[in-house]
């Protein structure tokens, strides 16, 4: 009885020992993740956050250059990446407001109407500032979901009939009845040839839910089920299960565009601008998002190397890696682990094992995001 009792007392030592040490491992590890996190935020903010005076800011899209370019998709990304990391008291709401000032003050005319959509970009050289006019629709969805974001934040109403102007100038004049899904910009009306292009990275899913429980206006779950459908009938014209940046759209149907048909070669292939597309659908449990977004990444688990950009039916368009494309299916296999991906939530690590770029705002911005968003690191 004394050796059994030996053991035991030995066993449920060795059990405690186990446990501490897990214990201890996993604190490094989240304490760890904490850091990388915050280290990767304050690297975001130092590049590429620039004060215009003690009200405003604006993310330089074109660091390094003589010029200083502010886009409102770089305007949307900066003010999500504030909330986000506000959210874990890395930033402040002083952040937000000179961010969400140089917003308020670059909003788009349209018609000598003032709308709550911003101009899709400024540049400044020497103090001058040209402004240029026409929305992006990308941007403008990140800044209203920024905005509905700040309002939980912070609990200032400000935030929130601010992001109530500019979803309901998105729904006016960045939205086409007729396909029920979003256009690419204000300036592509029902006047404009491209009335029927749809960005595949603008459908976002969650954002739309968060806008119709905030407005009550179910136009958005339309948008929503729409957009989606046409990202699945896109995903599955090819085995890859990849999307192009952009689509024709009608009322039941969505085809790639052709090259050159709005910015480069690569309009119809999974590009620059398809490649938030796993981010966009991360965290959606939406069937048809769902199902896109897995055979996305089925095809990518396939890959010895992702590199930047493929034909829609898998080909690469580069030789090389880029953090555009890594960071957004990083994000989505962390919300989606245990599902077969885990290969890639590891060889998609690295953009996380380097320093944040300090010259390439599109790399930086989609990396700070995943690290400050993803479910785990």
């Amino acid at each position: 009885m004394k050796r059994l009792n030996h053991n035991h007392h030995l066993s449920l030592y060795f059990i405690v020992i186990i446990a501490i040490f897990s214990g201890i491992m996993a604190y490094v590890r989240l304490q760890n993740s904490s850091q990388l996190r915050h280290n990767f935020y304050r690297q975001w903010h130092k590049d590429y956050v620039v004060k215009v005076n003690q009200q405003e800011s604006f993310i330089d899209t074109t660091p390094k250059t003589e010029t200083r370019t502010a886009l409102s998709e770089g305007q949307g990304y900066g003010m999500y990446i504030a909330v986000l990391s506000a959210k874990r008291k890395w930033s402040k709401k002083e952040y937000f407001d000179q961010l969400n000032n140089f917003y308020l003050k670059h909003r788009e005319t349209i018609n000598k109407d003032k709308t709550a959509l911003m101009s899709w970009r400024a540049v400044e050289n020497n103090g001058h500032w040209t402004i240029n006019k026409n929305s992006a629709t990308d941007g403008d969805l990140f800044i209203a979901q920024a905005l509905l974001l700040a309002s939980k934040q912070w609990h200032d109403d400000k935030y929130q009939k601010e992001a109530h102007a500019i979803l309901q100038d998105i729904l006016r004049y960045e939205y086409n009845p007729d396909t029920e899904t979003l256009t690419v910009g204000d300036w592509a009306d029902s006047k404009s040839k491209y009335y029927n292009l749809m960005r595949t990275s603008d459908v976002m899913p969650e954002f739309f839910d968060n806008f119709y429980q905030e407005t009550g206006d179910k136009r958005w779950l339309v948008i929503k089920n729409t957009m989606l459908k046409r990202l699945n009938q896109l995903s599955h014209q090819n085995k890859t299960g990849l999307v192009p940046d952009f689509a024709w759209v009608s009322k039941n149907d969505a085809q790639p565009v052709k090259p050159k048909t709005i910015s480069t070669e690569n309009d119809g292939y999974y590009s620059a601008n398809a490649c938030r597309v796993p981010m966009m659908l991360a965290g959606c449990n939406d069937r048809s998002a769902q199902n896109t977004l897995k055979r996305m990444l089925k095809f990518f688990s396939k890959q010895n190397t992702i590199t930047a950009g493929y034909t829609l039916k898998g080909k690469p368009l580069n030789k090389y890696q880029s953090a555009s494309f890594s960071a957004p299916i990083f994000d989505a296999v962390s919300f989606n682990r245990n599902e077969g991906y885990d290969d890639l939530f590891i060889s998609q690590q690295y953009i996380f094992a380097r320093h944040l770029p300090r010259n390439n705002y599109y790399d930086a911005a989609l990396t700070t995001m995943a690290a400050l968003d993803a479910d785990k690191l």
